[in-house]
């Protein structure tokens, strides 16, 4: 959807430099651009979480990092702004924090929480 809206922007750009005026293309020329590192950056990290009974793997731009269960916490956070609540998925390993929306894990974190607690008992047995 995010690449969809980057050519439909590009296509704006060049129609607006060739029969309107140059501010106009160089604003939607900007969209373009931004919307383009936003569709990059979603196509590059996906999956964004994956987990099995070793463990779970955080990808970010960094690269991915493997988490084992052991020493791994897991923990909703919410937060109220604007009216809306939010519900973020935490995830802590040493010193390392992984924040998951629900755009990043493409379902309600709370889903998430219960299948990752279902898989870290599967792990250990209990």
């Amino acid at each position: 959807m995010t690449w969809g809206l980057a050519t439909v922007l590009l296509a704006g750009a060049v129609v607006d430099a060739v029969f309107g005026d140059g501010k106009g293309a160089v604003l939607m020329g900007l969209a373009t651009v931004a919307v383009g590192a936003f569709a990059g950056h979603w196509t590059l990290v996906r999956p964004r979480l994956a987990a099995d009974v070793h463990g779970l793997r955080a990808r970010t731009l960094g690269g991915t990092h493997r988490l084992p269960w052991a020493g791994t916490s897991t923990r909703l956070r919410s937060t109220r702004r604007l009216g809306r609540d939010g519900v973020t998925l935490e995830l802590e390993h040493d010193d390392r924090l992984f924040i998951f929306g629900q755009l990043d894990l493409g379902e309600d974190p709370r889903d998430v929480l219960d299948v990752l607690t279902a898989l870290r008992a599967r792990s250990t047995g209990a």
